[in-house]
């Protein structure tokens, strides 16, 4: 389902806007400025319609602002929609003026009657889609990608390198340049950013940007009180507005920490959900289990095990126009659906959490990099030490040796903060990608380098252009699926702020990452979480699922007439990866199984199957 749409033409081509509407089966409300131009908008989603109409604009919103209280409008105001407080702020700030004093997760569309200028805009990391397209007559757009395509005179041609790159690289890169989309005529609207059309001619800029900012100089138990009293303000405000909302959980600290914050804060225990695996793999439930009785009103764990593993990703491609970027993303749709089963209307999350606290594994390398180019190879030492202590593992070793050609590999030796991709990582699967469809070695990604630090340009890589968006755009599409509102309050851009000033030693210490947040959740969590070293991941064991009958379809699809004739696939190559890991997870053997190529592999066959 769709959440807003709209199309700016000429009155001639009204029918487009009509076109458009009637694809997405929206209601919309139309306004024509004189006889220059008409502004059709339309919204469908949860509770009542968030549009807005007055003399002067015209304006639709999909998502939720949380401070309300801040924006100094009237009580009347206060109490309307959305979009009504767009429109006022718009008339007193203007458009990136009304945005910057949003706090909020937010697609926005307005029509400013008097001087023919639609404006699109998306909050500061993009946990809402925004899609457009533009025509001979004007310009489309919409939360989702392909009804766009319904609009007279737009191709319907796919995006050749977002699908190679897709298919055949790591899903880190899948959103590498955030204005594509898998078609090649429909664009996204980067995330902090707005679009202006006004005379036929369209501008976009960004209306929020990070600054390399000097490190906060207070000591760390200021600064944990500081980052405490914005948690438990970023997630007040948010439970405040989403009602009848469930929580999910892991073994880690981030969900655990957005779910005892509620705690704290309304002084309810909450309802928590987890995915649940008998493989223990990647199985939390011995984690999770302490933290229940002090904070959760009920547990629902979710068992992923019994399920059509074609059925269920055709059913996640068609909620999300798109192939979907990893395995976690189905164990997230199967609990959205139960949450939504058992009368919930709004999912909080801890997305944000690792790239915000320094906690995936590869931070460690970025901030060895720091504290090299910090000449303090003393501190380098031991934390490389800590690191192998607490991190080795038999596959994915820690050890000096180790941290030296990652540090090698991914950080420029004379260019502070400069960081470059990980090409063994990005080009592994290269070979089972056909050059006549594209040639994923003519691929360069983009990295951002506004800090010079290693370690905050990897995180700021991460919520920008790798982890986050392909993770947020799934959590959006999973949870519109069900009709439930979202929400992760470590995304909250005051928080993003003020961690993105705060010292890597304060991040990762002694080998153990999230510092600074276990400092800050002191009294809030309970001990036994809060002091986990040991990080499982969210992941799905998507190993095993690609056995026994799954992959037996697998391999019918691969050796189909129609899959050879796209073109994408190398099929011989794909035939010994097939092979290679039936071979890994079978005799368990101590290797980096396949899952993950042959979940891309999967989600991309079958989305083109269905387009």
């Amino acid at each position: 389902m769709s959440r807003i749409a709209g199309v700016l033409t000429a009155p001639a081509h009204q029918a487009q806007a009509e076109s458009l509407l009637a694809q997405v089966a929206l209601a919309g409300w139309r306004t024509k400025a004189d006889t220059l131009a008409v502004a059709s908008m339309a919204w469908t989603g949860l509770g009542t319609p968030n549009l807005a109409i007055t003399e002067r604009a015209i304006a639709v919103v999909d998502g939720n602002f949380y401070n309300v209280d801040e924006f100094g409008l009237s009580d009347h105001l206060n109490a309307a929609n959305a979009a009504a407080q767009v429109i006022a702020l718009y008339q007193r700030h203007g458009f990136a003026g009304a945005l910057q004093r949003i706090n909020g997760d937010f697609a926005i569309a307005l029509f400013d009657i008097d001087t023919d200028t639609l404006w699109l805009g998306r909050d500061r990391v993009g946990h809402r889609p925004l899609y457009y397209v533009k025509t001979q007559q004007g310009l489309g757009f919409c939360s989702r990608p392909r009804a766009l395509l319904s609009l007279p005179g737009v191709s319907p041609e796919l995006n050749r390198r977002f699908i190679a790159v897709f298919a055949g690289s790591h899903y880190r890169y899948i959103d590498n340049h955030p204005e594509e989309s898998p078609y090649a005529a429909v664009y996204q609207l980067p995330a902090a950013h707005i679009l202006r059309l006004r005379g036929g001619e369209s501008h976009i800029e960004p209306y929020w940007q990070l600054a390399d900012l000097p490190d906060w100089q207070q000591g760390e138990p200021e600064l944990a009180a500081a980052y405490r009293e914005l948690l438990l303000d970023a997630v007040a405000r948010r439970t405040s507005v989403l009602p009848q909302a469930g929580f999910t959980l892991s073994g880690g600290l981030d969900s655990s920490s957005v779910l005892s914050c509620a705690v704290a804060t309304s002084g309810e225990k909450q309802q928590a959900f987890s995915t649940v695996y008998s493989d223990k793999t990647y199985d939390e439930s011995d984690d999770i289990q302490g933290f229940l009785p002090q904070k959760v009103a009920q547990w629902h764990p979710i068992l992923i095990e019994k399920f059509d593993l074609f059925d269920t990703v055709s059913r996640m491609v068609a909620a999300h126009d798109e192939p979907v970027a990893t395995a976690t993303w189905l164990s997230h749709f199967l609990l959205c659906e139960t949450v939504q089963e058992m009368g919930f209307s709004s999912l909080f999350g801890g997305l944000g959490g690792d790239e915000l606290n320094a906690g995936e594994y590869e931070y460690f390398i970025f901030h060895f990099a720091d504290l090299r180019a910090q000449g303090q190879e003393a501190q380098l030492e031991h934390e490389i030490a800590a690191w192998a202590t607490h991190h080795d593992h038999p596959i994915y070793r820690k050890d000096r040796q180790v941290a030296e050609q990652a540090i090698a590999r991914t950080t420029h030796p004379s260019q502070p903060g400069v960081i470059l991709p990980d090409r063994d990582r990005m080009s592994r699967y290269y070979k089972a990608i056909s050059p006549d469809f594209y040639d994923l070695s003519t691929f360069v990604p983009q990295h951002d380098h506004p800090f010079r630090s290693w370690l905050r340009n990897r995180t700021y890589q991460d919520i920008f252009r790798e982890t986050a968006p392909c993770c947020l755009r799934a959590e959006d599409r999973n949870c519109m699926a069900f009709g439930l509102n979202h929400a992760d309050p470590f995304f909250d851009h005051r928080l993003i702020e003020f961690m993105f000033r705060v010292p890597g030693s304060m991040k990762i210490r002694d080998g153990v990452t999230k510092q600074l947040l276990r400092h800050a959740m002191q009294g809030i969590l309970p001990e036994e979480t809060r002091t986990r070293i040991k990080k499982t991941g969210w992941n799905a064991p998507a190993h095993l699922w690609f056995s026994n009958q799954a992959l037996e379809q697998l391999l019918d699809m691969v050796h189909s007439q129609e899959f050879r004739d796209r073109g994408i696939y190398k099929v011989d190559q794909v035939l010994n990866l097939v092979r290679e890991h039936r071979e890994i997870v079978s005799l368990a053997q101590p290797r980096e199984n396949h899952m993950m190529f042959l979940w891309q592999l999967l989600n991309t066959e079958l989305w083109l199957q269905s387009y």
